[in-house]
């Protein structure tokens, strides 16, 4: 499969080159399939204007939530290979949801042209700010006591947010009744308000409420600390050894789009990722950019290999599915 997807990126430039000798001649549209103000419309928010001055067009940001991404996603996957339309795809959208779903809406290997891995965000364990545990370990006490009564939201089922907090579930034994919301935004503002008691969230949408004191942070669930919350511990530092959930993003483009136009679109995305004030906004917002030696197509095709392999197993053992 991945062979297939590779000689995909590779193909000779010379079908597509009088289309993208002029492309782009219009308006693209980045499609986001999430709701907006949750983690993943803040990078696409970020990069949409360095994007469009580096084009020369306008890069019109859509948001088309539902399946946990999969339908904006699939969108893309459906629409022509002529570049106009690329999708913000990440860990949910485009490896846990080929194993987490019994029947996904595309096949993330052949639906897809790879153009770039953008960034990295650690995802943070934070509870309602009245929850009395502080610690992972108050936390697990906590939720094996009062399982039955207590619910933790999500950015939809099949989500990175979901899988994140599933994952954790699971790891420490509990079972917990699941609230999806169409974007974690959402899912955060019922948080805050109380309606919920957990949230397995991207540092993006975190780090204001647990500044502002709104909610309670517990541990970034990765193996070390984030540097944007080098005060809360992680994971792995408060007990929950080699536990890791994490989210990154990256443009995808239709199938067979063509080689100049996928190259097109990459250097573009390549100069705004390296525009001091991009990388500033990302920072602060607790996301990291992959380093150069990360950035390159043919990285992205086998990166998604790897990592449809790398959560099928914790899925399976987790017995997690979706219809």
């Amino acid at each position: 499969m991945l062979r297939a997807l590779m000689t995909g990126i590779l193909v000779s430039a010379v079908a597509g080159l009088t289309h993208a000798e002029t492309w782009p001649s219009r308006p693209l549209t980045m499609v986001v399939p999430f709701a907006a103000g949750g983690p993943m419309d803040a990078v696409a928010r970020i990069l949409q204007p360095r994007l469009s001055e580096t084009l020369r067009q306008q890069v019109v940001i859509e948001n088309i939530g539902g399946a946990g991404g999969m339908v904006g996603a699939a969108r893309v996957a459906k629409s022509a290979p002529d570049g106009y339309e690329f999708v913000l795809g990440n860990v949910g959208t485009h490896a846990v949801a080929q194993t987490l779903y019994k029947q996904p809406l595309y096949n993330s290997m052949t639906d897809f042209t790879p153009v770039i891995l953008i960034a990295d965000m650690s995802l943070v364990l934070v509870v309602r700010k009245d929850l009395p545990p502080d610690t992972l370990a108050e936390f697990i006490a906590y939720a094996k006591a009062n399982q039955d009564k207590m619910q933790f939201a999500s950015a939809g089922a099949g989500s990175a947010i979901h899988l994140g907090c599933a994952l954790l579930n699971a790891r420490i034994g509990i079972n917990v009744t699941h609230i999806p919301y169409r974007g974690g935004g959402l899912a955060m503002q019922d948080l805050i308000a109380q309606r919920v008691d957990y949230l397995c969230i991207d540092t993006p949408t975190a780090i204001p409420q647990i500044e502002s004191g709104a909610i309670k942070p517990i541990a970034i669930l990765t193996h070390g600390r984030s540097p944007i919350l080098p005060n809360l511990a992680s994971a792995h530092e408060q007990g929950l050894t080699d536990f890791e959930a994490s989210n990154w993003s990256a443009f995808f483009l239709p199938a067979n789009a063509p080689a100049p136009i996928v190259q097109t679109l990459h250097d573009a995305t390549v100069t705004t990722m390296n525009d001091p004030l991009v990388q500033k906004r990302l920072g602060d917002d607790g996301i990291d950019l992959v380093p150069n030696d990360r950035r390159s197509s043919i990285y992205l095709a086998q990166f998604v290999a790897s990592e449809i392999t790398k959560w099928a197993g914790p899925i399976k053992a987790a017995g997690i599915s979706v219809e």
